[in-house]
């Protein structure tokens, strides 16, 4: 998997250091990035701008670039033994998915759960998108989310769908164990989703609006619940 930009790359030095199998340069970089890959033992390679635009996809890569190993998903049995879960149902845009995977860590949530699968490249923009958050916040797929819920119920969590017209979440005292389901960018949750929730909650907004940014919502959404 190739990852890049500065803030990323920092990331991988501090926390996933062995993650790295190569870094490649195609600019000049502060001599103290410099040598901290040096004290690794990293492998560096220069390259030039067109072979890191190419590597990077025309992505802004900063002149810095790595190659990581390759991320793993966990299963949903793995997903159901924690407490904290974000159900990603029918999201699609890649970048609403890396400011989901960097709240949701940054909140304490202890997995994502998203409906389907990703590509490598996919994962590969969340990975960036997320800052690196993608790399620390377990993470699972599941293709039939119906029976994932009747799955979490009997695991004792109570599920939390997010809809235009639900429950106020500021009133919601959250149970021990939940699930925070968020759907789609354009259709929302699923009306057979809906019905299978313990409770639909909503963000109450001061004017008159139709809906906030999938990402926004669920950053709110999760802040309530955890620190509730």
């Amino acid at each position: 998997m190739i990852v890049y930009g500065k803030q990323i790359l920092n990331h991988l030095l501090q926390k996933h250091a062995l993650k790295i199998e190569e870094v490649f340069l195609a600019k000049e970089v502060d001599q103290a990035l410099f040598n901290q890959m040096k004290k690794l033992n990293l492998k560096i390679t220069r390259v030039d701008s067109k072979k890191a635009q190419a590597m990077a996809r025309g992505g802004n890569h900063q002149g810095v670039l790595a190659r990581i190993a390759p991320i793993h998903s966990i299963s949903l049995q793995q997903a159901v033994l924690f407490s904290r879960l974000l159900v990603l149902c029918g999201v699609s845009d890649v970048g609403n998915i890396g400011s989901l995977v960097r709240s949701a860590y940054a909140l304490g949530i202890d997995a994502v759960v998203i409906e389907g699968s990703l590509s490598s490249k996919a994962l590969e923009s969340i990975m960036r998108l997320s800052s690196g958050a993608l790399l620390d916040l377990p993470f699972c797929f599941c293709s039939t989310l119906l029976d994932f819920t009747h799955q979490l119920k009997q695991a004792d969590f109570q599920c939390y769908g997010a809809v235009m017209n639900g429950e106020d979440i500021c009133k919601v005292k959250p149970y021990s164990k939940w699930a925070l389901f968020l759907g789609s960018e354009g259709n929302g949750l699923h009306k057979k989703l809906t019905q299978k929730m313990d409770k639909n909650i909503t963000i109450r907004m001061k004017n008159d609006f139709d809906s906030l940014n999938v990402g926004v919502a669920g950053g709110i959404l999760m802040h309530r619940l955890v620190m509730e």
